[in-house]
């Protein structure tokens, strides 16, 4: 029989330690969306099924966790993305008519782990911005992507580029139901030659040798050249690739140490996208730290289809691969109804130093909070000296 303490898989506490790292890089990173003009929202953690799922595909409805409403007997969902409740606020809620900048900073449930070390229960951080339909939104969402990884303290960062314009550009005119559809794009993701052929089998030869050929196209800049030689020539091809290479040339011009890749024939969220698409890797991590792209069609469903592009990342995740900086020691008052204590202790805290009271019997209170000074008296002042050594200083 298990222990009724113990969590299920993929679920954990966060402790003091990792909490802290947390809550810095969700201070960080708030603070830098509102210096970029992006007004914080928080969503609800629940609401109708129909309006998480909207315009998001079949794979956010399987990892969405669902229940019964007891009081309206209509299905729930516990949100596992927050970009839809995003663009229901800006629809119903806020009904601007021109750009509008969000952000929000809550968790998400999944029923299944997106990686091997993924959390089910990420602490999910996102901006989008609605209402331009031009690059410089999805430029705009790359760099602060780029700027929250960097300020985390990720290295060696590599940024993937791919654009959900091109498949459909490939498949313009080719009969395909959904469910084909939905098979083809896993089997491009997952680079799988033998599965795409069968599946094309019936398609006409220009499509099933561009889908091969999508296979091959990822790595350096050179990929963008190869694509315009082999893929049809097409409106939304040609389109997708020539924004492709604006949005690279940016990134380059602004990120001279940013490794710029490509791969079309990562289909993520394909269902989903409408345009660029990118994701972002740092050392020490095998899975993207962040996601985000185009998807203009993420507000139809709320009456109000207008352009949208913005990105999601795991807080949680981003703390464990991210070096942050080392958060400043504490200071250690011992217990006293002294007035001139208390309000040395209140100064102090004011100034925004942590001290900690080593309560009555607990005289290693300050060892947890990693305490490197002391308050103690001396010439009838109290004042703040290094645990270590004599010497002090006024508080």
């Amino acid at each position: 029989m298990l222990s009724a303490w113990l969590l299920p898989e993929h679920i954990a506490d966060v402790l003091p330690a990792q909490a802290a790292r947390i809550e810095q890089l969700r201070r960080s990173l708030l603070d830098r969306a509102r210096c970029c003009g992006f007004e914080l929202v928080i969503p609800p953690l629940l609401e109708h099924l129909e309006s998480l799922l909207s315009g998001t595909g079949h794979e956010l409805d399987l990892r969405t966790f669902k229940l019964v409403d007891q009081l309206s007997g209509r299905t729930l969902g516990l949100r596992g993305d927050t970009t839809p409740q995003a663009a229901r606020i800006d629809a119903h809620l806020l009904n601007r008519d021109g750009i509008t900048r969000l952000c929000y900073c809550g968790p998400v449930l999944h029923t299944r782990p997106q990686g091997l070390r993924a959390s089910r229960e990420p602490l999910q951080f996102g901006a989008e911005i609605f209402g331009h339909a031009g690059l410089e939104a999805d430029l705009e969402a790359q760099e602060l992507a780029l700027d929250a990884l960097r300020s985390a303290g990720v290295q060696r960062l590599v940024i993937d580029l791919a654009d959900a314009r091109v498949l459909r550009g490939v498949l313009a005119g080719v009969p395909m139901d959904g469910s084909r559809l939905q098979d083809v794009v896993q089997a491009l993701s997952e680079k799988d030659a033998p599965a795409l052929a069968a599946l094309t089998v019936d398609a006409p030869a220009t499509a099933r040798r561009a889908l091969q050929d999508l296979l091959g196209l990822y790595g350096g800049h050179e990929v963008l050249a190869r694509a315009a030689r082999q893929l049809p020539d097409r409106p939304l091809v040609r389109q997708a690739l020539d924004d492709l290479a604006w949005l690279a040339s940016h990134l380059g011009a602004a990120y001279p140490e940013l490794q710029v890749g490509f791969d079309l024939s990562d289909m993520s969220g394909y269902a989903y996208y409408s345009g660029p698409r990118f994701a972002l890797y740092g050392a020490g991590w095998s899975d993207a730290l962040a996601r985000g792209g185009r998807y203009d069609e993420v507000g139809a469903v709320f009456g109000r289809n207008r352009p949208a592009v913005g990105f999601s990342l795991d807080l949680k995740a981003l703390a464990e691969v991210g070096r942050l900086p080392v958060p400043a020691p504490a200071i250690l008052a011992p217990w006293s109804e002294d007035a001139g204590l208390r309000a040395a202790v209140r100064r102090l805290r004011e100034a925004g130093e942590v001290v900690v009271f080593a309560l009555p019997g607990h005289a290693d209170d300050g060892q947890a909070v990693a305490c490197d000074r002391e308050l103690v008296a001396a010439a009838g002042r109290w004042v703040v000296q290094t645990r270590a050594a004599a010497t002090a200083t006024p508080d």
